[in-house]
């Protein structure tokens, strides 16, 4: 069966989500606008939707090859994705292997600091609260996932961690720390879902520390379009 695009689902900060004619498929559009501070800073930009939808697609492809299993079907066209239809978990799941932006407010540490380990942490997904910072015990009270959902939320994230952590260093960029989203499937199965790029990543070159990510926006370090052009032309040139 060929799958069609159909009214629009849901408008979000970045992406236009439209039904299709499977009801286990979605047809996301991303859009231009970017956003930080929670949408309290936003502009529209030319070519970052384009910029966005592409590396997002390149990389799941390339965890898709590692047994990383997300809701990413396929990309559509510059601006546009196919991916399975899923109920978002309102958690965002972020992992830390360098202190950077709110960690290093948060807990004194300086910008740039490598962790020991990885760190995984919970933030719940509530632009009226300002998506706070919690720990299990919240997540469980709030009846957003089980015990058992946890511990596989930051096994995978951990897992994605790794894989990113090798695919990055491959084109000379250092894995900061990154967002994830995960989302239900009908049949209950927790995918990894949203996007991964530089909106959702902090990526430092190798060498220079050049911020290669959303921070130039929310920073005003300069243009965006050609930061993420290159790390796009990073990832086709060796994948």
């Amino acid at each position: 069966m060929t799958v069609e695009k159909q009214e629009l689902l849901y408008t979000g900060k970045a992406k236009n989500v439209y039904l299709t004619n499977d009801d286990n498929l979605v047809w996301v559009e991303y859009m231009n606008q970017a956003t930080a501070g929670n949408g309290a800073k936003k502009a529209e930009i030319a070519g970052k939707g384009e910029l966005n939808n592409q590396i997002t697609s390149k990389i799941f492809e390339i965890l898709t090859k590692h047994g990383v299993h997300s809701h990413f079907v396929r990309q559509l066209s510059d601006t546009e994705q196919l991916i399975k239809r899923v109920a978002i978990i309102p958690l965002e799941v972020v992992v830390r292997n360098v202190a950077a932006g709110s960690f290093t407010k948060r807990l004194g540490i300086e910008e740039g600091t490598q962790l020991r380990h990885p760190i995984v942490e919970f933030y719940f997904k509530e632009d009226a609260l300002d998506d706070p910072f919690i720990n299990d015990a919240h997540v469980e009270l709030l009846e957003i996932a089980t015990p058992q959902e946890i511990e596989f939320l930051k096994r995978s994230a951990l897992r994605v961690n790794e894989e990113l952590i090798k695919m990055f260093q491959e084109i000379g960029i250092r894995l900061i720390d990154f967002k994830l989203e995960y989302g239900r499937t009908h049949d209950g199965d927790i995918l990894l879902a949203d996007e991964i790029s530089p909106d959702t990543c902090r990526l430092w070159d190798i060498n220079t520390n050049e911020h290669l990510d959303k921070d130039v926006f929310r920073r005003d370090l300069g243009d965006i379009v050609p930061v993420y052009q290159e790390v796009l032309n990073r990832l086709n040139d060796k994948f």
